[in-house]
Formats: C-alpha cells, sequence, structure tokens
C-alpha cells in the first residue's frame, strides 16, 4: 500500500522543515543579492540538472513572468534550452554545458544560481569555475554536505538531507518564499 510511503515521505519532510528554517540568513543574502542584481541592470541565470533543471526552469520563469502578483519582469533566464545544451555537450562535452552558456551571456554584476542536491556534478563545477572567473556572484541550492561547489559559492544553501526528492522539495520551498519576497518589494 502506499500509505506506508506517504507516512515515511510526510516524517521525513517534517523532520526536516525545522532544518530548512535555520537557512533563512543564506536565503535572505540570496534575496539581497538578486534585488542588487536587478537594481544594476543585470540578470539571475539559473542551472541545474535532471529535477533540479525543471527546478531552474521554474525558479526563473517565477521571477521573470510573475510569481503570485502582477509586477514588471526581472531578468531571469534558465540555460536549459535544450539545443544549446545537446550542441555543447556534443561539441565540447557534456561538462561544460551551462559554462558555455555563462561565457556567452554572463556579465560581472550577474547573478549565478545552480541547483544541485550532490554540488559535486562535473557541469555544475566548470559552471561555477566559469561564473567566479568572469565575477559573476554565486549561489548554489545544495544537498548533502555541499559537495565540492560549496567551496564555490558566495551564497551556499545547503539543506542537509542525503534524500534528493527531500532537498529537492526544500529547494522548492526555499524558491517559493524567495519569489514571495521578491514580489512583496518590486512593483
Amino acid at each position: 500500500m502506499i500509505k506506508s510511503f506517504l507516512d515515511r515521505a510526510l516524517a521525513d519532510v517534517g523532520a526536516l522543515l525545522p532544518k530548512i528554517a535555520l537557512l533563512e540568513p543564506q536565503a535572505q543574502k540570496l534575496c539581497d543579492a538578486m534585488l542588487s542584481c536587478w537594481h544594476n541592470g543585470s540578470k539571475v541565470m539559473f542551472a541545474g540538472n535532471g529535477g533540479s533543471c525543471t527546478d531552474a526552469m521554474h525558479f526563473a520563469e517565477e521571477l521573470m513572468v510573475r510569481f503570485q502578483k502582477k509586477r514588471r519582469a526581472l531578468g531571469a533566464i534558465a540555460l536549459c534550452d535544450p539545443s544549446v545544451l545537446t550542441c555543447a555537450g556534443n561539441d565540447f562535452g557534456f561538462e561544460t554545458i551551462f559554462s558555455r552558456q555563462i561565457e556567452g551571456i554572463g556579465r560581472a554584476g550577474d547573478l549565478f544560481v545552480g541547483l544541485t542536491t550532490s554540488g559535486n556534478s562535473p557541469n555544475m563545477l566548470r559552471a561555477f569555475e566559469a561564473a567566479k572567473k568572469m565575477g559573476i556572484l554565486t549561489c548554489g541550492l545544495l544537498g548533502r554536505d555541499g559537495g565540492k561547489v560549496k567551496e564555490l559559492c558566495d551564497i551556499p544553501i545547503v539543506v542537509p538531507s542525503d534524500f534528493s526528492s527531500r532537498i529537492q522539495e526544500a529547494h522548492k520551498i526555499l524558491y517559493h518564499v524567495v519569489c514571495e519576497w521578491v514580489d512583496s518589494k518590486i512593483d
């Protein structure tokens, strides 16, 4: 029966919620960095693999289009165009699919937000390295212990769980809260 799986998932989420609340200072740093970025006419770029890719797209569209209220559009883009991803992967290797895009459209003053549950994906490591090299502020929505990406982040937000599904659920809570905060600050 599914009930035992549902009960376990709800217990896991219930145990994780107080730990998510402890990430408020890092989440506030992300909020402030985003606001500063847009105030200076810059953009926020997002990337992730698999489920984190869809979260990157979701986060970006909530900012570009709207979250809960009608307000001006904000410069936010997910680096998830399938033709660009497959071209970069084919021509330069899968580890370059995000760094290549950062090199092409990133500018000093921008913000890069990478979502990765392990913090160890080679393409995410390359993306953070490219962003740092270009003077782009970085934030990682991470899991587990943050992995190698944690050391490359200006703003590491590490969800303390070993389960990718719980980490992604926590990321979604965090980025929805960030979007709600942004809505309260932008007309």
